[in-house]
């Protein structure tokens, strides 16, 4: 199913929750709405189930005006992150209920129901454990619970909010994995909420960043780690350094070092240029001469930090394998293999 979002807007009190967000969901795919609290991702997500009514704005399904749909009409599978199950059911009542509470020619016979919530045991790899009950259940087992629970209603569209976020890390990895492949085999247009920005990366087909009630950016996994357009996305979804820049006529002088200006660039007094950690490079020339400050090592991988000489600027390097090693106090030069450049006003 596909959905168009339309200039919603919502606010709590004084508060923009949502500020005329206007988004497409692709059918059958699955959409990350990543961005840190208070961001909006949430309320949107319950404004497509209908749990939260917008102020302004439509929301259409399949080109129908779901706006003032009730949550039954919408046909929407919601999953929440600390599970909502019902303690006194089991397994099989809890992913039956929304199919047990259905009345008149809406009702399906025991008989149905009893086979649905068998094949969604079976989707959700939960074979022989319909007769336990939530407090018998691991974490992400409970989860899935849930999942299943969401998908027993047959939902045009499957909602998500942050379902990982109460599990421990390992089992999210696998939980991550599994989702993937529950969505690649049912199709299901699907939306779930994170802040986690590996998690949407992994995941997902498409990103929506959202910061202050606003979109950001929506893009590929790829798009929006390679191509961030504004400073947020690139301090949000990985690392990124931050350098003082400023146009100079054809050049643009970035913490003392002379590029060429890009074409396009607009004139402004102040310039900022992102560049990511892993887009720093160490050679024997580069764009400054640094000092450095420290060497970190975390498993495998390991960062330098340096400051650049004249500047009063601190970068950090994300060092190859095969890097030699270096020493605080160490003086090295230093390159931006890839860079994003922006007027200062919009960082924050």
């Amino acid at each position: 199913m596909n959905i168009r979002i339309q200039q919603l807007g919502k606010r709590f009190g004084a508060f923009p929750a949502l500020d005329g967000v206007s988004l497409d969901i692709r059918s059958g795919e699955l959409l990350a709405l990543l961005g840190p609290s208070g961001s909006g991702k949430t309320t949107l997500l319950r404004a497509l189930a209908g749990l939260e009514q917008p102020e302004h704005g439509r929301i259409l399904f399949d080109g129908e005006d779901a706006t003032a749909l009730s949550v039954q009409a919408r046909r929407a599978g919601f999953v929440f992150q600390h599970y909502a199950l019902f303690r006194h059911m089991d397994v099989r009542a809890n992913i039956a209920f929304g199919l047990e509470v259905r009345r008149g020619a809406q009702r399906w016979p025991k008989a149905r129901i009893d086979a649905r919530v068998e094949e969604l045991l079976a989707l959700v790899q939960l074979d022989g454990l319909g007769g336990r009950y939530p407090t018998q259940l691991s974490g992400g087992q409970r989860q899935r619970v849930a999942l299943a629970r969401a998908l027993a209603i047959e939902p045009r569209v499957l909602l998500l909010d942050e379902p990982f976020g109460a599990l421990d890390a390992q089992v999210r990895r696998d939980l991550r994995r599994w989702l993937r492949e529950l969505h690649d085999r049912t199709g299901l247009t699907t939306v779930f909420v994170t802040h986690d920005q590996e998690e949407a990366l992994e995941l997902a087909d498409r990103v929506a960043i959202l910061n202050r009630g606003r979109i950001e950016q929506v893009g590929s996994p790829g798009e929006i780690y390679d191509r961030p357009a504004s400073p947020f996305v690139y301090g949000f979804v990985g690392e990124a350094n931050r350098l003082p820049a400023r146009a100079d006529g054809d050049a643009l002088d970035v913490a003392g070092a002379r590029w060429s200006r890009p074409a396009g660039l607009p004139d402004a007094a102040a310039l900022d240029v992102y560049v990511r950690p892993e887009d720093m490079r160490v050679g024997d020339a580069g764009d400054w001469v640094g000092t450095v400050l420290s060497v970190q090592r975390s498993g495998a991988r390991a960062r330098l930090r340096a400051r650049l000489r004249g500047a009063a600027v601190d970068v950090e390097v994300e060092l190859p394998p095969d890097a030699p090693s270096y020493a605080a106090g160490q003086v090295v030069a230093l390159a931006a293999r890839r860079h994003g450049v922006f007027p200062a006003s919009l960082a924050g």
